[in-house]
């Protein structure tokens, strides 16, 4: 009987079908601090209401490591509140075992405390090294909408507008020498003391170190429109015309 297998080095390769990539993407985390799920749909429906583009397809992380103590809400009927109001549940955030047991049942992926970047530090950390601060990222072209700029380690200067939809990220200051309409995170590796600079303010979200504001709270400020200096003292974020 005669093999009918091909020799190996005649079997045809094939191309590729999919590459691994890794990736950095900037995700909402909504802690959820109360188990009654009628507030909840109240209270987002009011924010959805305020700044609807910031609500619309926005991934989300669902951190239930913070919520009051007492019987865990159905997580279903939670992933389909945030779904109403236009958020897109990605995981949940937790390591309690009844609330792991929970999204195993309903085929939820999680991540655990330790992926997360506001996870409650220990009382004595070793002290490591601070990261070397790198020469600031220069860009000199508008930055359009669906570009996202990461400055890692250093300050980002984009000497041009930056339209909406677009995002800038940085681990130390953000400088833009023009309109800002877009994203603005600074401080995102948890630096409180960087600061946002822009010659004209209608961004859709300002961020440093995590606690950020909205187009919708952005527009009440005087400096709306304006040359602006935006810092962080505590979590309370101040905005001032320059």
């Amino acid at each position: 009987m005669h093999s009918t297998d091909l020799p190996e080095q005649d079997i045809p390769q094939q191309p590729p079908a999919f590459h691994l990539k890794g990736s950095m993407l900037t995700l909402t985390t909504l802690e959820l601090l109360s188990n009654d799920l009628t507030v909840l749909d109240n209270q987002l429906a009011e924010k959805a209401a305020q700044a609807p583009d910031f609500f619309q397809n926005a991934p989300l992380i669902l951190a239930l490591d913070k919520r009051q103590e007492g019987e865990l809400p159905d997580l279903a009927e939670l992933l389909a509140l945030c779904r109403k109001h236009g958020l897109r549940p990605l995981a949940i955030r937790t390591e309690q075992e009844d609330e792991l047991a929970a999204a195993a049942a309903i085929d939820l992926p999680t991540l655990p405390l330790s992926l997360a970047r506001d996870r409650a530090l220990p009382a004595q950390k070793p002290v490591t090294k601070a990261p070397e601060l790198l020469p600031a990222r220069i860009i000199s072209t508008p930055v359009r909408s669906g570009q996202q700029i990461y400055a890692k380690n250093a300050d980002l200067i984009v000497t041009a507008s930056v339209s909406a939809g677009a995002e800038l990220l940085a681990d130390g200051h953000i400088h833009v020498y023009g309109a800002l309409r877009g994203r603005a995170l600074a401080g995102i590796g948890g630096n409180a003391q960087a600061r946002i600079f822009c010659q004209q303010l209608g961004a859709e979200l300002v961020s440093i170190a995590g606690q950020y504001k909205i187009a919708e709270d952005l527009r009440r400020i005087p400096a709306w429109g304006e040359s602006a200096q935006i810092s962080l003292d505590g979590e309370q974020m101040h905005i001032v015309a320059l």
